[in-house]
């Protein structure tokens, strides 16, 4: 069986897309599997034609404004354009997004649909994740356990539609996981840090949070 995992970070470095990649290509690792990043470069005419030939084809993507990044949409439009040598070939998704709930993803999982009826593609699945941010945090917590249990679930669950070439029901999780630790946690590991780099600080923040409510 061929499957194409697309990585639809943005990011240059490690992103929680790659990690969820790399999750689902250990559970799928006895098939041959065909790994793309869209952020460095387009993709060429060779690699359009291994899609063209896949049994299925896996997107891995953060959620941009409750949607699909640009970047990646752009790659969408191509892949539309081409003829796919086996119509049947199924389509899943494994979303992330910053907000706790995975529900927040069900906007992007609907767009992919329709792009999946417009393609003439075959829709498989899809797996909306809550709390992209801190999963590499928990990285090096098994799959199954702790804060990874839904995750590792969703990923067996995923792994073995995609190998059986079955379509299912969209999964949406939350990670095990307070949601008032994983809020305060974030403010102080990721948002405020970031906050600061970019020349912001709790009280610039604030002002900004006001103006918008005026």
């Amino acid at each position: 069986m061929k499957i194409i995992i697309i990585n639809g970070s943005p990011k240059l470095g490690d992103s929680t897309s790659e990690l969820m990649s790399q999750y689902l290509t250990s559970a799928i690792n006895s098939h041959e599997i065909i790994s793309y990043n869209v952020n460095r470069a387009p993709l060429t005419e060779a690699q359009f034609d291994e899609m063209k030939s896949s049994d299925a084809l896996v997107f891995a993507f953060p959620l941009y404004v409750d949607s699909i990044p640009a970047h990646l949409l752009r790659v969408l439009i191509d892949i539309e354009k081409r003829e796919f040598l086996n119509p049947q070939t199924l389509v899943y998704c494994i979303i992330n997004n910053g907000f706790f709930e995975g529900r927040q993803n069900h906007i992007a999982v609907e767009q992919m649909k329709l792009w999946c009826e417009a393609a003439h593609l075959t829709w498989g699945q899809a797996v909306g994740i809550g709390a992209g941010e801190m999963l590499p945090l928990v990285k090096n917590i098994p799959l199954g356990h702790g804060p990874n249990k839904n995750i590792g679930n969703a990923i067996k669950t995923l792994s073995k539609n995609i190998t059986t070439a079955e379509s299912g029901t969209d999964i949406f999780i939350s990670p095990n996981w307070p949601r008032f630790l994983w809020r305060f946690q974030g403010s102080i590991m990721f948002w405020y840090p970031r906050a600061k780099a970019n020349g912001l600080n709790m009280r610039k923040m604030r002002r900004r949070i006001d103006r918008y409510h005026l």
